[in-house]
């Protein structure tokens, strides 16, 4: 796409791909939808797809498979132990990371609690750029405490700095200081970093990390569930890496890092997971739960047809006209919001667009969710169904009061070789009638809260009758249009 020029002068992002294969979408009418968010609990994760238009909310598990990935699934071994399906994974992995010892694990949150089980001790610190909702989730269960060390320009709405989820190297020497490194657990990078946009970390700064770890003797793991994006951009924005092939750099990143997990739901355009590591010793430590929680060795609760078509996703991520498709509609998609005033996170990550809630929603509280609200009015007006990256996603401190989420950004997520640009543009377009109309959206507040993971579940309802409201301002807008 990069050498690719248009005479017009647009930058026009280049699908590298063409669809032999669809999937028909229905788009009902606005007063439909208000009664289908009406009945999820206004909760976007609780909507029937088929009151959806676009799924937007994630890129886990809904990316387009190839058709070498779909030939692949049809040769699969089904033994439940010593499959060849597991061997022929397992090679392609060794291959890529240079990575010895890999555990299969049915998805990336499984290898989550795999890690946090073997590493943790009660009252021991995790240290990492940022945290996702399920690691924090499986360390704080395990007794463990999480403690974020981004750089403060990782939590600028806009900035112009190439790499926000890079760990702060002062930060994490004073860490170590504080609370003595038999005290910390172990290091985590996640790359990208999902709920601050998706952002990317440096070579430079792995590096970095990966020279103090080894200093002081703590394990660092790394989430490599967004690699495919982040290897983009080290292709794009890392001095020295230009012409660097993708594996190699992979090679590079694998060497710095003691353990290696990933959710193929992400990686690779499967199902799945995997832990990977380079040590014997805490390799047959993990390996007594994957029976235990997973399956056996050789399939750890992945299907053998999903683990065929893994291999091949992994060794498509080594494609650099493959890797670049999310991050360049993404992109497109932020550009096109940002030339009508519409705040986003940039520069433009991984994933999905982020709209910022904070600034779109400037006049709701964050207790009365911000960003939750946003995704229900998006749904309200296109049928595009995004998800609510902050205070909604956060867990509630253990004396009860509400951990107020450092962003709040509503997710347009980007799968995979899913959506064409036309409905890209929509999408657009539909969030910037929602833009100028903006001061009709209201908060929420819960009406079933769970304790744990409460965005996946949870119910909420209007403060007001505001959904009604926007509902009927749209069609007095858009008349008989959908």
């Amino acid at each position: 796409m990069n050498n690719v020029k248009f005479m017009s002068g647009e930058n026009i992002p280049l699908e590298m791909h063409k669809v032999r294969m669809v999937q028909k979408v229905n788009l009902i009418p606005v007063e439909d939808r208000l009664i289908a968010i009406d009945k999820a609990g206004f909760n976007t994760f609780l909507l029937q797809n088929r009151d959806v238009f676009m799924d937007m909310l994630t890129d886990s598990g809904v990316n387009a498979m190839s058709q070498e990935q779909y030939a692949a699934m049809m040769r699969a071994d089904d033994s439940y132990a010593g499959s060849e399906t597991f061997y022929r994974l397992e090679a392609v992995l060794q291959d890529i990371f240079g990575m010895k010892y890999f555990l299969p694990a049915h998805q990336g949150r499984a290898c989550e609690n795999i890690i946090a089980q073997t590493l943790i001790k009660p009252g021991q610190v995790t240290v990492m750029n940022y945290h996702f909702t399920t690691t924090k989730a499986h360390i704080t269960l395990n007794g463990g405490i999480v403690e974020e060390i981004l750089t403060d320009e990782g939590l600028k709405i806009q900035s112009d700095a190439p790499f926000k989820g890079n760990l702060d190297i002062d930060k994490l020497k004073e860490s170590i200081q504080r609370n003595g490194k038999k005290n910390i657990a172990f290091i985590r990078i996640e790359a990208g970093t999902n709920l601050i946009g998706g952002q990317p970390v440096s070579v430079e700064n792995m590096c970095q990390v990966s020279k103090i770890c080894r200093a002081e003797g703590i394990k660092l793991v790394f989430d490599a569930s967004l690699l495919g994006d982040n290897l983009y951009f080290i292709k794009v924005r890392e001095q020295g890496y230009k012409d660097i092939d993708i594996k190699t750099i992979t090679r590079e990143i694998a060497s710095l890092v003691d353990v290696l997990y990933f959710s193929a739901r992400k990686l690779g355009s499967a199902r799945g997971g995997g832990i990977l590591c380079h040590d014997e010793d805490l390799f047959l430590k993990m390996r007594e739960l994957v029976p235990l929680y997973e399956g056996f060795l050789t399939y750890g609760g992945m299907s053998v047809r999903e683990m065929e078509a893994l291999a091949v996703g992994l060794q498509e991520t080594m494609d650099f006209d493959v890797i670049n498709q999310t991050p360049i509609i993404v992109e497109a998609l932020c550009n096109e919001l940002l030339s009508t005033g519409v705040p986003v996170v940039t520069p433009p990550g991984g994933l999905g667009c982020h709209v910022d809630a904070m600034e779109f929603c400037a006049h709701i509280p964050q207790t009365q969710y911000p960003a939750g609200a946003l995704a229900v009015s998006i749904y309200i007006a296109s049928g595009v169904r995004c998800m609510e990256r902050g205070t909604l996603s956060e867990q509630r401190n253990p004396d009860g009061t509400e951990r107020l989420g450092e962003m709040e950004l509503a997710r347009i997520a980007v799968p995979r070789r899913v959506f064409t640009l036309s409905q890209v543009k929509y999408t657009a377009d539909r969030i910037n009638w929602l833009f100028k109309n903006r001061h009709l959206i209201g908060g929420l507040e819960f009406v079933e809260e769970p304790t744990m993971l409460r965005f996946f579940f949870g119910r909420l309802k209007p403060i007001g009758n505001w959904p009604e409201v926007l509902a009927k301002k749209f069609r007095e807008d858009f008349g008989d249009s959908l």
